[in-house]
């Protein structure tokens, strides 16, 4: 989201300026908000990159005038960072409420004025709702302002087509973006394909419209038939990864939770950290070992975020399945946000559509490193409690309590207290009780060695020759 143009460095290529249009169509009385909507909103945002600082004298009502609810103040915060996530950069806000949408512009002709008035005056290259917007909306809207509108779904989309890396991701990116496209070109279509048939049907035939359309479906049925290989492939790879006991837990949360931050802490691998939305697309698993050194396989997954469009979840499907196929879901929240409670219900939401919701799941607040010591103190005593656990991916600080936790949760393939005889001789068979079990207690007699260990079910069945008792399960079951 980028363009050209002077005085924009050694590049020549400056952030698209953008003005966000927040709506607030929430179901208060007309009398309430009378006052509201009688005060035009509009912030002019202070630091912008070549057009100095903006005019305190300004009829446009600053920032803090935005929140007055929750919702909307979350929301434009919200929609702030996914412009920045985009490239672009936020010369103006306004905010509207409304009882109800209106059908041509979404915020009704007056506001639509004032927007103009607002993208002329900063020189805005584009308009950007927080909202959905139907064909007849951005239609109507982009006639009226002198530049381009995106609403919140293309703006999403356009994130994610920046962050896919993979053939897979793109695949996924290109068939949500047309999906989303097609209902939304314009043109009388239909009625042009006829050959003859009334005034005005007399066309050439099949229009460019109509073209377009087929092309588009076209490609839309090839997306869909590559994608389908994708889930084919990844249900094989799963299929031969569930011969080996070896459970999978997922890592779900909301964009920017720190996901990738934790899963790169628990893994040691290097996958891309960023402080933006959507920076991780495609599923990233490697293998980690627990205090009762079981393996498990640890999938790192896109984040999600409110109002996720739907053809986004469709077409992520393939991905998703990662967390529909897990054992234990890892919900990462973050636990230095205002409006984590929101969060997580956005999450659950997501979770409901991949019929995941009944899957166990740990809660994980993440970032305790950003709060006070009394909140951070107050979150580690009740993850002391189960249930949750604070933990801090950027210093390391909760990775013990939370792999326990993790250890905890698994059901498949539990963990047996048991005592075990081996020869001396055997050598491949202590090599993998010490690599794959916990050693409690260790005597020698004879030529014989005397275990007490913890271990995995499935390699205690491997060694039932030398299995003297087991003496209870340590609550994996």
């Amino acid at each position: 989201m980028a363009v050209e143009g002077s005085g924009t460095g050694a590049t020549g290529v400056r952030p698209e300026r953008a003005v966000l249009v927040g709506v607030d169509l929430s179901a208060r009385s007309a009398s309430t908000r009378a006052g509201v909507m009688g005060a035009r909103q509009a912030a002019l945002c202070a630091d912008v990159a070549d057009s100095g600082t903006v005019d305190s004298t300004s009829p446009f009502e600053g920032p803090a005038d935005l929140g007055r609810g929750l919702d909307c103040e979350e929301s434009l915060a919200e929609f702030r960072e996914l412009v920045s996530s985009a490239g672009g950069l936020v010369v103006a806000e306004l905010l509207q409420r409304r009882a109800r949408p209106d059908p041509a512009t979404l915020i009704g002709s007056g506001k639509v004025e004032e927007i103009a008035g607002v993208v002329a005056s900063v020189e805005a290259d584009l308009v950007i709702f927080d909202h959905d917007l139907t064909p007849t909306q951005l239609r109507n809207l982009e006639a009226a302002l002198p530049c381009r509108v995106l609403d919140r779904t293309q703006l999403i989309l356009d994130i994610f087509a920046r962050h896919a890396r993979t053939s897979e991701g793109k695949l996924q990116v290109e068939l949500a973006q047309l999906q989303y496209m097609l209902p939304r070109l314009s043109g009388r279509g239909k009625a042009m394909s006829q050959l003859g048939g009334g005034i005005g049907t007399r066309g050439p035939g099949e229009t460019k419209l109509e073209t377009d359309r087929r092309q588009i479906q076209r490609r839309i049925d090839q997306l869909k038939l590559d994608l389908e290989s994708v889930r084919r492939v990844r249900k094989q790879q799963r299929q031969r990864r569930e011969s080996v006991p070896v459970p999978t837990v997922a890592l779900v949360g909301y964009t920017n939770a720190g996901k990738s931050t934790l899963f790169n802490c628990l893994t040691g691998a290097q996958v891309l950290q960023s402080p933006r939305m959507f920076a991780t697309l495609d599923p990233k698993l490697r293998a980690i070992e627990l205090p009762s050194k079981r393996k498990i396989l640890l999938s790192d997954t896109v984040g999600f975020i409110r109002n996720l469009p739907h053809t986004l979840v469709t077409s992520f499907r393939a991905t998703l399945e990662e967390v529909a196929q897990a054992e234990v879901l890892l919900h990462i929240r973050d636990a230095a946000s205002a409006y984590g409670d929101e969060q997580k219900s956005q999450v659950e939401k997501v979770l409901g559509e991949l019929d995941a919701l009944d899957k166990p799941r740990i809660e994980v607040l993440n970032k305790i490193d950003l709060l006070g010591d009394v909140e951070r103190q107050g979150l580690q005593g009740r993850s002391q409690n189960g249930g949750e656990v604070a933990v801090s991916a950027r210093t390391g600080d909760g990775m013990g309590a939370l792999l326990t936790a993790i250890d905890l949760a698994l059901h498949s393939d539990p963990v047996i207290d048991a005592e075990l005889r081996v020869p001396q001789q055997d050598g491949a068979a202590l090599a993998a009780i010490e690599a794959g079990m916990v050693v409690h207690d260790r005597a020698y007699e004879g030529n014989l060695v005397r275990l007490t260990v913890s271990g995995p079910a499935s390699l205690l069945g491997r060694l039932r020759q030398y299995r003297l008792r087991d003496k209870s399960t340590t609550g994996h079951n």
